[in-house]
This record gives structure tokens, sequence and C-alpha cells, in this order.
């Protein structure tokens, strides 16, 4: 296979991606069709990001086949997800087309910018980049951005702008982020996670400090200071540190929280023991107080005032899959939202216990068999904060069930454990047991990363 290392901006060629459909991978395929480039690409099925590049002039295969690939393709990219064995992938081997990952195409696009923001940890990136890119539209800095959700404010997961400033998630798995070429770097947070590829805590806590070391002299790391031994992480940072906390000392720090009928945060920033802001959030939840400090501590070295940072802040209503309002189901209020790991499931089930609500009751789609084995006992622990639980079966994604584990395992150790927890094997299981024993005042959640969504769509009528 051939690899192509670096792109001529300048000589734009046809390029195929090979899972285009992805939230990022249709970002990067609209930034190069953008910059002159033609783009094809192929994914299993229509959906409205594929349906979207398709109205703006790429080529759509909804299969993957050998024939999609062309001798007249330049540049083959291709997602983490997708196999040597596969067809396209196999096809340019034999026509000679060069490969490229998704993640090097992102660090690629990057090196266009004069300002190239990522954001990286376990979690809250897409809330975070989200927050950052709702402070700099305040601020008219006409950002471009590719983020791994829908956020309404940019009418997608792509906002193409005209200025040098550029924002993204940066995520470590399979250490995509180590391709980047940041300017200003975030990190929220680093817990085990992906553990079909790192080995421990001690293995991705190297990959971010790796990560932090791409910073350049000129440039900016912030790092929550809640993460702990930081100086192991930023040892060979070459630029400036700033370090952010909601509950530990930091360089920022939150002062006079308070919370409305919502659960959503209002607090003073506090810099160098004074207050330089005061911020009401309208998304609920404690973790998104950290999250806020990050873009802040952004926002101020890139010399943004404060005054546009609160006006931003006070306008970012979340992404789709954040702890989103779908809508009223027999006078229950039905959430979704994004979790699929232990410290995920805790902080939306905290910000919930601000929220109205009678009984909690969540519907969770395990993610992965892998995260589900690893992380077993964390997942009991903290789906047991709810009123409720009603269990899905996993979401394979890109695994094959080989260690031996279901969601059944699951609802039989949260039962132990003294918890009201069912397990179901369809969806169509779940929204009749959800019918017939939601009350009025209730929370109905629907949790996890795969398709569980379709549940509160399909009980509201959606």
């Amino acid at each position: 296979m051939i690899r192509m290392d670096k792109i001529d901006f300048s000589k734009p060629v046809k390029v195929h991606f090979t899972g285009i459909g992805g939230i990022s991978m249709s970002g990067l395929a609209q930034i190069l069709m953008n910059a002159g480039f033609e783009v094809s690409g192929s994914d299993r099925s229509a959906s409205e990001l594929t349906k979207r590049l398709s109205d703006e002039g790429a080529r759509i295969f909804y299969s993957q086949r050998a024939d999609n690939i062309t001798d007249d393709i330049g540049l083959l990219v291709y997602t983490a997800a997708i196999k040597e064995d596969n067809p396209e992938i196999v096809r340019a081997g034999q026509l000679g087309i060069p490969l490229m990952t998704r993640a090097e195409l992102l660090g690629q696009i990057m090196t266009n910018y004069d300002t190239s923001i990522a954001v990286s940890g376990t979690h809250g990136k897409t809330t975070t980049t989200s927050m950052l890119t709702q402070i700099l539209l305040a601020a008219g800095t006409d950002p471009t951005v590719s983020v791994g959700g829908i956020l309404p404010s940019i009418g997608g997961n792509i906002r193409i702008g005209k200025s040098g400033c550029f924002v993204t998630e940066a995520c470590e798995y399979t250490n995509s982020f180590l391709s980047f070429f940041p300017t200003i770097a975030v990190i929220l947070n680093i817990e085990e996670d992906h553990l079909d590829f790192f080995k421990d805590i001690n293995d991705i806590r190297n990959s971010f400090a790796k990560f932090a070391a791409l910073i350049p002299e000129s440039g900016l790391l912030v790092i929550n200071a809640d993460i702990g031994d930081i100086p192991e992480i930023t040892k060979n940072v070459k630029g400036e540190v700033v370090t952010v906390s909601e509950a530990h000392p930091a360089d920022l720090t939150a002062a006079n929280i308070t919370y409305n009928e919502t659960g959503c945060a209002s607090f003073d920033v506090i810099k160098d023991q004074k207050c330089i802001m005061s911020l009401q959030l309208k998304v609920p939840g404690e973790h998104n107080i950290s999250n806020a400090l990050a873009a802040v501590a952004v926002c101020l070295h890139m010399g943004i005032s404060p005054e546009c940072i609160v006006k931003g802040l006070g306008e970012f209503t979340g992404t789709e899959r954040r702890f989103q309002f779908k809508g009223k189901l027999g006078g229950a209020t039905v959430i979704d939202d994004y979790a699929h790991h232990p410290t995920e499931i805790a902080a939306t089930l905290s910000a919930a216990k601000n929220y109205p609500h009678n009984k909690i009751r969540v519907v969770f789609q395990p993610h992965t068999y892998t995260r589900t084995k690893a992380l077993f006992d964390d997942f009991v622990r903290e789906l047991s904060a709810a009123d409720e639980i009603i269990l899905a079966d996993i979401y394979a994604a890109r695994e094959k069930n080989d260690i031996g584990i279901s969601s059944d395992d699951l609802c039989e150790a949260l039962k132990n454990n003294g918890n009201d927890a069912h397990y179901f094997g369809s969806f169509d299981e779940i929204e009749n047991y959800v019918l017939q024993n939601i009350s009025p005042g209730d929370l109905l959640i629907t949790m996890g990363a795969g398709d569980i969504v379709k549940v509160a769509d399909s009980l509201l009528g959606k």
C-alpha cells in the first residue's frame, strides 16, 4: 500500500472517502470540496449527512465495492473501522492509489490555519468544541469547525469559515490525535476507555502526554487540574500550560456555583483570585462547568473579550444527543443522551437529579463488548443512580462478541445490587414496556452511543 504523508492544497485531486457517512468523515469531505477537490465516497446506507454531500456535488455509493475505485482517484481516505481486506482498500492498492487515514487528513487540514484548536479528553469533546464555536461566532472570528455532533447554530457538524481559525475534536482512539498539528490543545480528562486498543490507563496517559507535546513554543495547552499528576502529562510541552478546575486549585476556577430549576449552573470565573466574569450556562450538569472553563481559557489566550465569552456561552443550548430534550410522553419528559462510559453516565444522571422529575428511568444501550466487560462494575455502580434501568442489547459497533458478555449479564448484576432493572432483546419490547409503565412527571432518558435514540423517536412518533 502507498501512503500519502502530505497534501498539496494548491493542486486539488479527486479524493475518495471509504466510510464517508461518518460524522467526522463527512465534515472533512465538505472542507475538501470547498477547497476545490472532487469528492466521492461510500457507506453502508444513506443519511442526512450523505444526502447533503450528494446535493453539494459528491458522488456517493451505498455499498463498498472494488469498482467504486477508479484510476482517476488521487487519494483514498479511510477510518479506523475500515479493515485492510476492504474491497476498496484492496483495489486502491492494485491501482497504486495512495492512502491516508481520517486522522492524517484532519492533521493536514489543520496545517492550513494559523490557529488550530484541538479538543481532547475521554469525555466532553463535542460539548466543549461546540462551546468554543459559539464563543468564536459571538466574537466574529469566522472559524472553520469540525464537531462530532450536530450543532444547531452552524446547521450541522461542519462550518467552513474564511479566517485563519480552525476548531476540531481530537480523539485518542488508535492514537489518531497524534497525527494532528494543533497550536492550541485542550485535555478535558483522561480515563480508562478504548481498552480494545490501549493496554491500561498508563498507556492512555502516555498517549495524551505525546499529544500535549505536539504544541509549539508559541502555543497553549489547557488541561483540567482534576486529572492528577499533571507534570507527567505536560513534561515535554514547549508552550504555555493553563490549568482549569471546578474543584481543585488551578489557574482558572469556578466560585459561587448555583443551579437553576433545570440543573444549569451559574458561577464566577476566578483568575489570580479575582472574578473576571460571571457565567450562566444553558446546558445542565456540574461537568459542564469544567467544559466551560476550558473554553474560557482558550478564548482568553486568543484575546477574546469577557463580554464575547459571556455572550457566546449564554447562547449555547447544547448539541444533539447531549442531554437533548426530545419531547413529552404522557406527561413524562423524554431526554436523549450520548453517554456510553461510566463517568459520562454519572455526569448525565447527576444532571438529571437537578432536573424536575418523579422517577428517573434510563433506557441504556451499552456500546461495544470490550468496554462493557472492562468497565462492568463501574457500569453497575453508575447506572444504580437511576430509579429504573431498562437495558437494550450491546451495540457492537466495530466488534464481534467473542468475549462472552451481554446486557443480560449487566441486568442480573444490577438486580443483585438491589436495582429495578429489566433487559429486553428488541426495541419494540422496550417501547411497549415504557408505554405500559411510564407515569406523568417521570424523566425518561435514552442513553448510549449507538442507535438507542430510535426508541425515543419512536415513542414520540418521530
